[in-house]
């Protein structure tokens, strides 16, 4: 286990400051062997502009990697993961992630204690406004966030969309593949376009995760790649992504349900 980051003593005095003090999740032995094993094939990696098609959960059916990272032709990267989360149900997620970014910052830093350092949304009141809908309270909302993702702790802004203005066709929303969703894009030192989606499975959910990482948001709104022809993003970058993605997710599938009923209506 890694060395947990700072908490002040006024978050030792929160209700879910036990979720912090707990040992993280292991994550599973199947998923630290692809992170060890090397990238995927490229072939195997679904391309940015076919994104719809993991969306409506076909991408699977087409042979794409579902858990795994690795450098597309382009010189892109994506990085992609599948986490069965019992006991977990879709109103969770879509309380969770407006919630962890309002607040104190131990809302962020109990999903990952090694890592996660400080997150918070800019706009507050919106978030918390009782009459935007749960899976809409992210949408238009910069998240401004320090994690470590491996090459130590950085700055990201993290901006929420609407799905739409990712380029997915809604409809998908609400269908067997997809309940509900969250999307954004990062900037920090390395650009990526992020997506997670979630459907009820077994007792709980599964969670599907993919980053395409060489993309910026353009000012009218576009997105485009954001590294030249013929250069390729080093294959430790998404093997960073990758690592960090199974360790906070496996983390917050355990604590979710109990944060979850305690917590919801504080």
């Amino acid at each position: 286990m890694g060395k947990k980051v700072g908490v002040s003593q006024e978050e030792k005095n929160l209700s879910y400051y036990k979720y912090f003090e707990k040992d993280l999740a292991p994550i599973p032995a199947e998923k630290l062997a692809i992170l060890e094993g090397g990238p995927a094939a490229p072939e195997t990696l679904i391309p940015f502009d076919k994104k719809q098609l993991f969306l409506e959960g076909k991408d699977e059916e087409a042979g794409y990697c579902q858990i795994g990272y690795g450098i597309l032709p382009d010189g892109t990267a994506e990085v992609a993961n599948t986490t069965y989360m019992p006991g977990v149900t879709g109103e969770m997620l879509d309380w969770w992630f407006p919630w962890h970014s309002v607040g104190s910052d131990l809302r962020y830093k109990i999903w990952d204690p090694e890592d996660h350092y400080f997150a918070r949304a800019d706009r507050a009141d919106y978030v918390t406004d009782p009459a935007v809908p749960m899976n809409e309270k992210t949408w238009g909302v910069n998240h401004y966030i320090i994690e470590d993702v491996g090459p130590g702790p950085e700055f990201l802004k993290l901006m929420f969309k609407k799905p739409s203005d990712i380029g997915y066709d809604m409809s998908a929303i609400g269908t067997e593949k997809c309940q509900s969703m969250v999307c954004a894009i990062g900037e920090s030192s390395c650009a990526a376009v992020m997506t997670h989606k979630w459907y009820p499975y077994k007792d709980g959910v599964m969670f599907c995760s993919r980053f395409w990482i060489g993309y910026v948001l353009k000012e009218d709104g576009s997105i485009v790649k954001a590294i030249p022809d013929g250069v390729s993003i080093p294959p430790f970058v998404p093997q960073g992504l990758y690592a960090h993605n199974i360790k906070e997710f496996t983390n917050l599938a355990s604590i979710l349900p109990t944060l979850y009923e305690e917590e919801k209506d504080v």
